[in-house]
């Protein structure tokens, strides 16, 4: 199951990949489930759940705004903008992961499947630096709302 998860957030990865190039070219034939369909059929001898990919990617488009608000402040020194489109990519999926889909996938998985994505199709310093903006996503985002009242109990 694991690994085909991780071929899931493969698909899902090159769907928002290649989605926001086209978006952002102005492509007129722009179609998401033109886009998604193509990369699932590539790999449907391997992937079984599906539902995972198109929620990865409906996810992640749904609330992409809320994401890049969030993940921001994380890297005040790289504008969101200004990242390479794969690395924002690793970041929303992995964001949106550990903010909704925190039920059914431990934080440390998100993270570290969110590494090696960035490692398989980043550059090479990808997979440090989704690190650490995700490492503090988590610390600041997640682990705080866990715990509300643990300034209380100190």
């Amino acid at each position: 199951m694991a690994s085909n998860r991780h071929l899931g957030r493969i698909v899902a990865l090159q769907t928002l990949y290649e989605y926001e190039f086209r978006h952002q070219s102005e492509d007129k034939n722009l179609d998401l489930n033109e886009i998604l369909d193509r990369n699932i059929e590539r790999y449907k001898e391997a992937i079984d759940d599906t539902a995972f990919v198109n929620e990865l990617v409906d996810g992640v488009l749904k609330h992409q705004t809320e994401l890049d608000e969030k993940l921001q402040p994380m890297a005040p020194g790289w504008p969101l903008d200004q990242i390479a489109r794969i690395d924002r990519n690793v970041l929303r999926i992995g964001l949106y992961e550990l903010l909704y889909k925190a039920a059914s996938v431990p934080p440390k998985v998100v993270i570290n499947e969110a590494v090696e994505l960035a490692k398989a199709f980043g550059s090479d310093n990808s997979s440090k630096f989704i690190n650490g903006v995700l490492g503090t996503a988590y610390r600041t985002l997640v682990e705080t709302e866990d715990q509300p009242n643990a300034t209380a109990n100190s």
